[in-house]
């Protein structure tokens, strides 16, 4: 069957970034020394890096970028500014290995790090630098319907309903996406004991009623949320709670009874920084995320702070009772983005499939 819904492809967002990646090159090395160190930058210069995030962060790099020039000026006596990209995390991955000057990135989902790491712009061995899988905050995939869920949602089969119309963003460029698949995927596997064939014809069923494809986690928010298409979007939980926040009484979220650990990968973009000379900061930029502090800035927007003793104090916030499937059911990122998202992969099958 053919699908009804035409991608948003996110031309306008697309053209930013790429104004945007053109004018931030000379701010990312406009000050600092040359050896990578922040050490030697004159008295009163401000040290600009740049962080490439995808669709849900900017609220909470917004707020955390405050957090850390305030922390950074009163350790060290030196300025800085962080400057903030976003889309969806494949575009965003795109966007660093076209030339895009980001310091850091701060990504969906580990994949679209590696994509970069083979490259050459960023160091094997990235995902053992920082605690959890370079992970300073995890997520999962919950659905966000309205207010009465009038369609009865409660599980991932009621999205495959007649008459019920999904959201979803396009695996092909946003990593929140691809926590979706996965997470739909691994439910029909428990539901039909690994029979493919019926695990094929379920996520199917349930693509064949998807609405709108946009290009990244934020577009489909807004698809949802403002634009009033829809009757569920499959969301991360941070982009539902804080929809919720945003418009109370008119959601509700639904959690599956079985869901994904989305765990947001960070790392170093070395070749940048080290021509930047800006490795002294952008390394205290990640690491300055697992403090307390912005552990729990963390959890105030929704995320889940990695710090297991932070985040049960968010036990309110969020249901720490859920049933999560990880990456590794899938044999890791590199095995599930081969099976599943490659060109012809097992998402383009279903996808295209007449």
């Amino acid at each position: 069957m053919k699908r009804k819904n035409l991608r948003r492809k996110g031309i306008a967002w697309s053209a930013a970034v790429i104004l945007l990646a053109g004018s931030l090159t000379a701010c990312g090395s406009s000050s600092g020394s040359d050896d990578g160190s922040a050490a030697d930058a004159a008295d009163g210069d401000v040290i600009t890096i740049t962080n490439v995030s995808y669709d849900p962060t900017r609220e909470f790099y917004a707020a955390y970028n405050e957090l850390f020039t305030a922390y950074y000026e009163e350790e060290t006596g030196q300025a800085v500014e962080v400057v903030q990209s976003h889309g969806g995390s494949g575009s965003q991955a795109r966007s660093v290995i076209e030339g895009s000057d980001a310091d850091v990135v701060t990504l969906a989902l580990a994949h679209d790090i590696t994509l970069i790491e083979e490259e050459g712009l960023i160091e094997e061995g990235w995902i053992d630098e920082f605690e959890g899988n370079s992970s300073p905050y995890t997520s999962t995939i919950v659905f966000l319907v309205r207010a009465g869920n009038e369609k009865g949602i409660e599980d991932w089969d009621d999205l495959t309903a007649e008459g019920v119309d999904v959201i979803t963003p396009d695996p092909k460029s946003s990593g929140g996406a691809c926590w979706n698949f996965l997470a739909a995927w691994y439910y029909a596997d428990l539901q039909y004991g690994g029979d493919e064939d019926q695990m094929r014809s379920f996520v199917s069923a349930l693509y064949d009623n998807v609405l709108v494809m946009d290009s990244g986690a934020r577009g489909a928010t807004t698809t949802f949320v403002e634009n009033g298409q829809g009757d569920v979007l499959i969301a991360w939980e941070n982009e539902a709670l804080l929809a919720m926040e945003e418009y109370p009484g008119e959601f509700e979220i639904v959690t599956p009874s079985i869901s994904i650990l989305a765990e947001p990968s960070v790392a170093i973009v070395d070749e940048n920084v080290d021509d930047n000379g800006t490795r002294e900061v952008a390394q205290s930029y990640l690491e300055y995320l697992y403090s307390d502090e912005a552990q729990t800035l963390a959890g105030e927007n929704y995320y889940r702070p990695s710090n297991e003793e932070i985040l049960e104090t968010f036990s309110d916030t969020f249901d720490l009772s859920v049933n999560l499937c990880t990456i590794d059911d899938f044999g890791g990122w590199d095995q599930a983005y081969e099976d599943f998202f490659q060109d012809g992969g097992i998402f383009d099958e279903i996808y295209n499939a007449e």
